[in-house]
């Protein structure tokens, strides 16, 4: 050890001459111990060095053993998650080919479905071309080009000069199993929007509207006075509302509403007219019932006089030879 090399003052001559530590030791007699204690801290440490060598070794053993367990555990683990994921893989796959077979069969109802929606708008179409060409028609009647939006035409009558006059009525075609309160609605919001008093919802046949709609054929909501009729009615509708469209444009839009018992007459007349055409619908079934009985019974009769004349033939009575010229005239 390098220190017990280095000079010292030395105690024996009183700082008069330098020794070395070891010279020191010696003349002091300790110079044994010294080196019995270098040898010992010398051997301290290499039996230290030696002891936490093989408790190194051993750290590193348990170190390795323990690693080696756990990547077998971690090895296991992931063997068992892939054979998941593989069985997982395999659903998604089914259900992938499911939803792909249930995307496929949806596209093709889409198109069945864009198909009949495509129908239906051309019906539609053809119910208001029809309309318009069917409207042109009427004597003294003015009806508007194609709305793009808020309702379908817009009908007035005629001036003397050909131009329309008010009040102008919002027309709007439906050809449908039935009427509904939205299509009610609609129309009343589409008359607001422009601005327009009066507005004729128009189904194809009677059968479309309902209850509801045949009670209350003229009635008024938000402001708007709405007649619920059908492509027959329609005609016979605006003759009886022509006086009342006089009125309206003489004293101004609000007149139904001023003359609430006019309006009242209104309901009634239209009431009273349908169930007119209601009877004479039956009517006309009966007539035509009673004209096919009428000639029934005169096939009937008509063979039981020949049947009769047959038969007195057969008893020997002078009988008529069809053909003749003899034959008995009424």
């Amino acid at each position: 050890m390098h220190h017990l090399t280095e000079t010292v003052e030395c105690p024996l001559c009183l700082g008069k001459g330098k020794l070395k530590r070891t010279e020191v030791l010696e003349r002091l007699g300790v110079g044994d111990f010294a080196r019995v204690a270098q040898l010992s801290a010398e051997e301290a440490v290499r039996l230290f060095q030696q002891k936490h060598g093989n408790e190194s070794q051993q750290l590193w053993a348990r170190f390795e053993t323990e690693l080696t367990r756990r990547t077998a555990d971690a090895e296991l683990r992931h063997r068992s998650e892939l054979q998941a994921l593989s069985v997982q893989n395999d659903t998604l796959s089914r259900r992938v080919e499911d939803s792909l077979r249930e995307i496929a069969q949806l596209r093709e109802k889409n198109q069945l479905l864009e198909s009949e929606m495509s129908k239906v708008a051309r019906i539609g179409k053809r119910e208001e071309v029809d309309f318009a060409e069917e409207a042109r028609t009427w004597a003294g009647v003015w009806i508007s080009d194609k709305l793009p939006r808020n309702g379908d035409f817009v009908l007035a009558y005629r001036a003397p000069n050909g131009e329309p006059v008010e009040p102008k009525i919002l027309i709007d075609n439906k050809d449908k199993a039935t009427i509904v309160e939205g299509d009610i609605d609609k129309l009343v919001w589409d008359a607001r929007e422009r601005s327009i008093p009066v507005a004729v919802l128009v189904a194809h046949t009677e059968d479309q509207l309902r209850q509801v709609d045949r009670e209350t054929r003229w009635s008024r909501k938000d402001g708007v006075w709405i007649l619920r009729t059908t492509r027959q009615w329609l005609p016979r509708d605006l003759d009886v509302l022509k006086p009342l469209f006089e009125r309206m444009r003489l004293h101004g839009a609000d007149f139904l509403e001023k003359n609430a018992p006019v309006a009242d007459e209104v309901r009634r007349t239209f009431a009273d007219l349908d169930r007119i055409e209601g009877e004479l619908k039956k009517a006309t079934k009966s007539i035509v019932s009673a004209s096919g009985l009428v000639a029934k019974y005169r096939s009937r009769l008509l063979e039981l006089c020949e049947t009769a004349v047959e038969g007195k033939c057969r008893a020997g009575a002078n009988c008529p030879q069809r053909g003749s010229g003899n034959e008995d005239r009424d």
